[in-house]
């Protein structure tokens, strides 16, 4: 039986351990508290018994404080360990602001608010052969979408004319991570096929609920926090052709449009 080790069990990591589960693998996770299948981050021996058992480790944590806390305590048990995949799940925010041109896997990192992303990510490459880094964009999917965001009165449109992102429905990050499983090694970005402006996405997710959008605001007027403004700060598009080519990767949701339909028909409430 095939085994996935993964450190970080957030929104993504969990919808990879389910979807494993349901296809028969073993699934251990590491978080900060223990519970059912799940290490305790700091009970060292046990997390240095499970990366030595794996035949699959994943890392989803993101870097705290500067520094990569995975690598930082394991980072040398995971070099040394007999598994044949190792995989990171990075951001795209490695790029920093492209003033809306297009970032492949070849273009510059290491700018921006993501520095110590992009540290993380490059450390990752570097830990040894047969590591895999997927390079995410803005993250959605069931309960956490635009839908919930308009629902709950959270949801701006922003006057920034020219400002566009990419996105990627978290099922479509637990294809690409299966399907890398038979593929090569590298860096890759795993986004949808259709990057646009956020208000073209809140305004697609008012028709799916039948309510109007929200007023156009400037930034000053709808006081973002400090982490929402750092998402408006970056203008990217990210090409996910390398994905496509070498993994035989596609989305299941090349656009926002069928990932919303998807949130809607899966929604709780």
């Amino acid at each position: 039986m095939p085994h996935m080790l993964i450190l970080g069990l957030g929104y993504s990591a969990g919808h990879m351990a389910e979807r494993l589960r349901a296809d028969g693998w073993r699934v251990t996770g590491v978080r900060r508290t223990a519970g059912p299948d799940i290490i305790a981050f700091d009970d060292d021996a046990a997390v240095r018994a499970a990366i030595a058992a794996a035949s699959h480790i994943l890392s989803s944590v993101p870097p705290v404080d500067g520094v990569d806390p995975v690598l930082t305590r394991y980072g040398k048990a995971i070099a040394a360990a007999p598994t044949s995949w190792i995989g990171y799940l990075s951001s795209t925010g490695v790029y920093g602001n492209a003033k809306g041109a297009w970032v492949d896997e070849g273009s510059a990192t290491g700018f921006g608010r993501r520095a110590a992303r992009a540290m993380a990510d490059a450390a990752w490459g570097a830990l040894r052969d047969q590591v895999y880094r997927f390079r995410l964009p803005g993250i959605y999917g069931p309960g956490r979408s635009a839908l919930e965001r308009v629902r709950e009165g959270k949801a701006h449109r922003i006057d920034r004319p020219g400002q566009v992102f990419s996105r990627i429905h978290v099922d479509d990050i637990v294809g690409g991570v299966i399907a890398s499983f038979d593929g090569p090694p590298g860096a890759y970005n795993l986004a949808d096929d259709l990057p646009c402006p956020q208000n073209r996405l809140i305004e697609g997710a008012c028709t799916l609920l039948g309510v109007d959008p929200p007023p156009l605001l400037t930034l000053e007027q709808a006081q973002l926090s400090a982490m929402a403004l750092g998402f408006y700060a970056e203008n990217r598009r990210v090409a996910n052709g390398r994905a496509k080519r070498l993994l035989g990767w596609s989305p299941r949701f090349p656009t926002w449009r069928e990932g919303l339909a998807d949130c809607l028909a899966r929604a709780a409430w």
